[in-house]
């Protein structure tokens, strides 16, 4: 009996063991992830491959832990990093050309995009089929945020097909960026600029049809990209790698992979929105090229951004930085490669 007894706890104590040993095997895993904090400007299914790339595992492969936090403005993201509170920043490059034109000594520098091109598409009442700019002629246009980059591609567009605010169309851009599909179906103007998923939102409510995308019609742009403070990527190159490398696992995912299931990757970010709607709002992304299939930042592109804030009001950037003073595209380079 007491051979038995003593066989019992023998077997436990094995047990105990084994259970600490595994529980402190994973404990030593958690503690090699390196915590990242990353603030993007806004939520939105524009940035797919981000989430894609969060949840389907991609930076943990690379021994990251993201703690993502949403800025709610290019300025508040792009002060979190300066302040310290975010590692990482993702809005447009606008901000870190500003930034820089402010002659400080740690300035924020760019060292990959997300997405190659403007996200917003021109809502009208009704389908149009074969649609023309000039039908634009005489109508009221809701736009955005005056001085953000969604307005200024939108009126740069309008002024490349002879278009102009207070000649022979109404620009309103006076209504908050959350309230504009809500005026528009209120019965304000005769067309709508929006992102998606609120665009396709509208259609499945038959308030509304996509007739037009403004990114389609400006081409590549460097829209919204990941930057850092120039200490930070010189203390964390390999981080930056990491991170950079992660990024590019999920751009090439959701290039593999179909709208339903990228929707579904990224449904967890979006909480109570219809999976068809992500699904079509993905496709509609895919359609126009929004996805950058690479990480890697181009000089055509980023010279593009920087005439069409000229063109909306030149004192914005008073002087055109160096591209590789605000660009590090060795890092993104070389984990494409």
């Amino acid at each position: 009996m007491k051979g038995k007894v003593k066989i019992f706890f023998t077997l436990i104590l094995s047990l105990v063991l084994i259970t600490t040993s595994f529980s402190g095997c994973n404990k030593s895993s958690d503690n090699k992830l390196t915590k990242v904090k990353l603030n993007e400007v806004v939520r939105s299914v524009f940035y797919a491959p981000m989430y894609a790339a969060i949840n389907q595992g991609f930076f943990k492969e690379e021994g990251l832990d993201i703690d993502l936090s949403t800025g709610q403005g290019a300025d508040k993201t792009a002060q979190d990093v300066l302040s310290g509170n975010a590692d990482i920043g993702f809005c447009g490059p606008e901000q870190v050309i500003y930034i820089y034109n402010q002659k400080r000594d740690n300035y924020p520098v760019l060292f990959a995009q997300l997405t190659q091109t403007d996200g917003s598409f021109l809502v009208g009442r009704k389908s149009e089929g074969n649609f023309d700019w000039s039908a634009l002629k005489g109508k009221t246009i809701i736009g955005g945020r005056p001085g953000g980059v969604p307005e200024m591609a939108l009126e740069y567009v309008l002024k490349s097909k002879g278009l102009k605010n207070g000649e022979n169309i109404n620009l309103v851009t006076n209504i908050a960026f959350t309230a504009t599909a809500g005026a528009f179906k209120s019965g304000t103007g005769d067309y709508v600029a929006l992102f998606e998923p609120t665009a396709s939102m509208l259609v499945k409510d038959k308030a509304g049809s996509i007739v037009a995308s403004i990114g389609k019609s400006i081409g590549n742009l460097p829209y919204t990209c990941f930057f850092s403070t120039k200490t930070y990527l010189d203390k964390h190159n390999d981080v930056i790698e990491k991170f950079t490398r992660a990024i590019y696992k999920g751009q090439q995912w959701v290039e593999k992979n179909n709208d339903e299931a990228v929707a579904n990757s990224i449904k967890s970010f979006f909480p109570g929105t219809d999976i068809a709607i992500l699904a079509q709002t993905t496709k509609n992304y895919r359609n126009i090229h929004a996805f950058a299939s690479t990480p890697v930042i181009k000089e055509d592109d980023m010279s593009r951004l920087m005439d069409i804030i000229q063109s909306y009001q030149a004192s914005l950037i008073k002087e055109r930085p160096a591209f590789k003073s605000i660009v590090n595209t060795e890092i993104a380079k070389k984990v494409t490669k």
